[in-house]
């Protein structure tokens, strides 16, 4: 073999070419191999060609004779060709199918990297990060506190957490108030811990209507409940710290404490007996409220806002103990000064 020959069968040990590869095969290589097969000799012009045969192991080189390819059998190299490329597609299924699983495990973790690089928030996906951030606003607190719990404290460990930030708030002279739902009046665990930070200067009210979860820190910074990532445990939360974020978060606090009432510990007071002592226009939303009449009809005819008309209606339910305005219908309908009405001692004036 001359010099030409062995360096063609040198070129002929590469991985395919631009115009066929892993994909086809070329008009050229198709042409060489059936010159192989029939005995032609390479030209200098074969080389690329060669490297597809080869690739394709439609060829094979003699040691002894490698200017002289040897043609193998198409079918069983189209086979071999088929299996490799099954196999691929088959390996590369399986990678696919697996990027949504990885995705979805990794997706997460970014959003919390890319929360925590903002300087308006963060995300807290753990209690013990929720207990922590807050303790730690709450230690540095100088001027005022502002709590908002509608579902009441979390258990007793809760209780006693709290008890001990704010008795040390008001040890410095941090002003605190705390809004209650209307029901933690019945819970003792809560009358106690009310009674005895109000003798430290601490202040509380209830609220029978619905308000938001916060805890505000010097109106500088604030805690509210994750309404973000839909996948976030309950007890998530955001610590934020915008000022212009913190001032909105703390005036729906001002909003909902200037609805509720007052509350220094004592339990939820019962019901005069008979009903006694009810007003006028209590009497006329009672009346209105068993009748099934919606609450905006109500409260324009007695010219009073609907926050006035669920303050009364808070004020009501928690007189009688009743959970829901159902229950507030029911024990009106039961009342001595209903029955007195309806025998005509009183009524609606005309």
């Amino acid at each position: 073999m001359d010099e030409d020959d062995s360096a063609l069968v040198a070129a002929g040990t590469g991985e395919g070419t631009a115009t066929g590869g892993r994909d086809g095969l070329s008009a050229a290589a198709k042409a060489l191999y059936a010159g192989i097969t029939r005995g032609e000799p390479l030209g200098p012009a074969d080389g690329p060609a060669l490297r597809e045969l080869l690739a394709w192991r439609l060829v094979t080189v003699d040691p002894d004779r490698p200017g002289a390819p040897i043609a193998l059998d198409p079918q069983e190299a189209g086979r071999r060709r088929l299996d490799e490329g099954l196999r691929e597609l088959a390996a590369g299924a399986a990678r696919m199918a697996a990027v949504p699983d990885v995705a979805d495990e990794l997706a997460l973790h970014f959003e919390r990297a890319k929360w925590r690089s903002g300087a308006g928030s963060e995300f807290l996906a753990e209690p013990e990060q929720v207990g922590a951030r807050i303790g730690e606003a709450v230690g540095g607190a100088e001027t005022e506190l502002l709590t908002a719990q509608p579902l009441g404290p979390r258990g007793a460990d809760a209780l006693e957490a709290a008890d001990a930030r704010e008795a040390r708030a008001l040890a410095r002279g941090v002003s605190v108030r705390t809004l209650y739902r209307d029901g933690e009046r019945d819970d003792p665990a809560t009358r106690d811990r009310v009674t005895r930070l109000t003798a430290r200067g601490a202040r509380f009210r209830t609220l029978a209507g619905s308000f938001q979860s916060c805890v505000v820190v010097d109106r500088r910074q604030a805690f509210i409940p994750d309404h973000v990532v839909n996948s976030s445990p309950t007890h998530a939360a955001w610590h934020v710290m915008d000022r212009a974020l913190v001032a909105f978060i703390a005036e729906g606090f001002e909003d909902a404490w200037r609805r509720a009432d007052i509350w220094h510990g004592d339990p939820r007071r019962a019901a005069p007996a008979g009903g006694v002592g009810l007003t006028h226009r209590q009497r006329e939303i009672l009346i209105d409220t068993a009748a099934g009449i919606d609450q905006r009809i109500t409260a324009r005819r007695l010219n009073i806002g609907l926050r006035t008309l669920t303050k009364e209606l808070g004020v009501l339910r928690a007189r009688w103990g009743a959970p829901t305005l159902a229950a507030l219908a029911y024990q009106w309908a039961l009342s001595a000064e209903r029955h007195r009405m309806t025998d005509g001692a009183t009524g609606r004036p005309e």
